[in-house]
């Protein structure tokens, strides 16, 4: 077993002094950065500055592997000269520094070429409300506490079939942090935030196979996380489940992502309907605003504004106010993906998605796994994908894939090296129905997907 002294990561994460810098204080950081960005010439100025602590372990066969704990802090600014842009940021946050940064920053702005669509983000789109989410939740989590949280865990999954004879580890990580964004239009504001998991991935072997597979569990409080036991148990079912595997003949079938894969949809359509990837016509989906890209009965929201959500946020990355709305309704693409200088390019609007979505949701339908399973009949569960075998401009999809043969709605036995490919385009529209077993794990939140119709290549 690895040995450490645990004094030093206590002081710092189970104190009630868990940063060195309070938020006025960051706030205070970004006015100053503002402050010397104007006296230096700049036209307008945008800050961020951030601070956040982290402590991870991970066991291994019952034994410590790794204890990190990190501490990071930074400044990033961005000035403008006019229409032209310069960029840069800092770890260290003395007054001297900043200044040291900013002028960095200036220097950069006055060699760039001008860009008509470059700039702040537009003051009338900016948060006069800064809603509290509930995103910091501190975890004051021993490292001792830590290391026996994550040994049940792993004893959890190792003890669920015989076959599991190794382990590639469980962990725990806790993490925090703050941080304030400012901007030239009088915008300063930040806030607290918090994530943890529990995570857990084992090895079975029955003869010369093996097989591997892994869970976790994500929540911005501890008492949102599954439990250690919990973790670990669905680890080690889905290891076991997973030997005996075979290979499937070519064929076109009706395939069922598992919730844990078909998030990985929705992250499709996110780089679909973003606004880097519309202007520049490397989209599938480019000029579908208003069209039919779905079945007729999905909806899918962004919700920024949800208690604890693992993506909610009261602005972006830019201070656009974050607003709830329906992406997709009924099957019609409502609206875009958008930050300040694509929504210019495209001659439109900020939609306060400047870093990404907030909690995407597709709505679920009335039936659980077992119900999609019958409605399916016979075709393919997938519960794993590999490789990246997607081409954005056409939409056409081909990625590696683990699962399940399903006969009669009921599973016959695992597969593995097998293919799935379609074009996001016709899966997309063949979504026959969402299941209610929705999985919280990110910024999308989805049950398991059933699409009619895809190509499953094997032998």
């Amino acid at each position: 077993m690895l040995r450490y002294d645990s004094s030093f990561i206590e002081v710092f994460f189970v104190s009630d002094h868990r940063f060195s810098h309070s938020l006025d204080d960051l706030r205070q950081m970004s006015a100053d950065v503002l402050k010397f960005a104007h006296a230096a010439g700049a036209t307008t100025a945008e800050a961020e500055v951030s601070m956040s602590i982290g402590q991870n372990v991970s066991v291994r066969l019952g034994e410590v592997e790794t204890i990190e704990y990190n501490r990071d802090k930074g400044m990033s600014v961005t000035v403008y000269f006019g229409q032209r842009r310069g960029h840069a940021n800092t770890s260290d946050l003395s007054q001297q520094a900043l200044k040291d940064t900013v002028a960095a920053a200036c220097s950069i702005a006055r060699h760039t070429a001008h860009d008509d669509f470059c700039g702040l983000a537009d003051a009338a789109l900016l948060a006069r409300e800064i809603p509290d989410l509930d995103l910091y939740h501190p975890w004051d989590i021993s490292v001792e506490d830590s290391i026996t949280l994550a040994q049940r865990c792993e004893q959890a999954a190792l003890q669920c079939d015989r076959r599991i004879n190794n382990s590639e580890g469980a962990g725990v990580s806790a993490d925090g942090g703050l941080f304030s964004y400012a901007n030239s239009h009088g915008f300063n504001h930040g806030y607290y935030f918090s994530r943890h998991s529990l995570s857990c991935s084992v090895i079975a072997e029955e003869g010369e196979h093996m097989q591997r597979d892994y869970w976790y569990s994500a929540a911005r409080a501890a008492e949102d996380l599954d439990s250690a036991e919990q973790v670990g148990r669905i680890a080690g079912e889905r290891t076991a489940r997973r030997l005996g595997a075979r290979r499937l003949k070519t064929a076109q079938v009706p395939v069922l992502f598992e919730a844990n894969v078909a998030s990985g949809l929705l992250s499709h359509l996110v780089s679909a309907i973003s606004g880097g990837n519309l202007y520049r016509k490397s989209s599938f989906l480019v000029d579908a605003l208003g069209k039919t890209i779905f079945a007729p009965h999905i909806t899918i929201s962004e919700r920024p504004h949800l208690k604890r959500g693992l993506a909610s946020a009261p602005f972006d990355s830019e201070g656009v106010a974050t607003q709830s709305r329906e992406l997709v309704s009924n099957g019609v693409l409502q609206g875009y993906m958008l930050a300040s200088y694509s929504a210019r390019k495209l001659g439109m609007t900020s939609t306060g998605n400047a870093g990404g979505n907030h909690n995407l949701i597709l709505q679920s339908g009335n039936l659980d796994f077992q119900g999609l399973l019958r409605e399916m009949g016979t075709g393919l569960v997938v519960t794993e994908l590999l490789g990246h075998g997607i081409n954005m401009v056409t939409g056409d999809y081909s990625r590696g894939a683990v699962g399940f043969w399903v006969e009669n709605g009921q599973i016959q036995y695992p597969v593995e090296e097998i293919t799935v490919a379609g074009n996001l385009k016709d899966m997309f529209k063949n979504i026959a129905a969402v299941g209610n077993d929705v999985l919280v794990q990110g910024s999308k939140q989805t049950g398991s997907v059933l699409i009619n119709r895809m190509t499953v290549a094997g032998e």
